[in-house]
């Protein structure tokens, strides 16, 4: 049994996938995608993860804005949580994604990986922040 975590963007979702046990979390790939609007090949791909790896649910990074407050990039992220939902058949929880990416892009700064060569990354390992949070929170409980 296996959990996978996605950073949902508006044309890329980076994708991570737990460890069994899990513990850790370890980046995929990252689904991109022509248009917003495109989303038929992102879930048929995320279908695929979801049996390749035996998953039993699926965390999704939700943008909540530093004031706590909820704007546009969140009711897209439920929208795509409910099609998730309905094309998986698995439960999806949303987790609250803030400073992610800017975690991820100065993880990235200590790896030595060049700026431009930074929006290549982003989205993975803001999936593997995402996740890796998710299961460090359920291991304290």
């Amino acid at each position: 049994m296996r959990i996978l975590g996605l950073d949902f963007g508006s044309k890329t979702v980076g994708v991570a996938v737990s460890d069994e046990l899990l513990i850790t979390a370890q980046g995929v790939e990252i689904i991109r995608r022509k248009a917003p609007t495109k989303l038929r090949q992102t879930l048929a791909r995320i279908e695929e993860l979801v049996g390749e790896y035996d998953v039993e649910r699926i965390v999704l990074g939700y943008p909540k804005n530093m004031n706590n407050t909820e704007g546009e990039r969140c009711e897209r992220t439920k929208e795509f949580k409910e099609l998730l939902e309905r094309r998986t058949g698995l439960p999806v929880i949303l987790w609250d994604e803030r400073l992610t990416t800017v975690a991820a892009d100065r993880s990235m700064m200590e790896m030595g990986i060049r700026r431009e060569n930074r929006k290549d990354y982003v989205d993975e390992i803001a999936a593997i922040l995402i996740l890796q949070g998710y299961l460090d929170y359920c291991a304290m409980q």
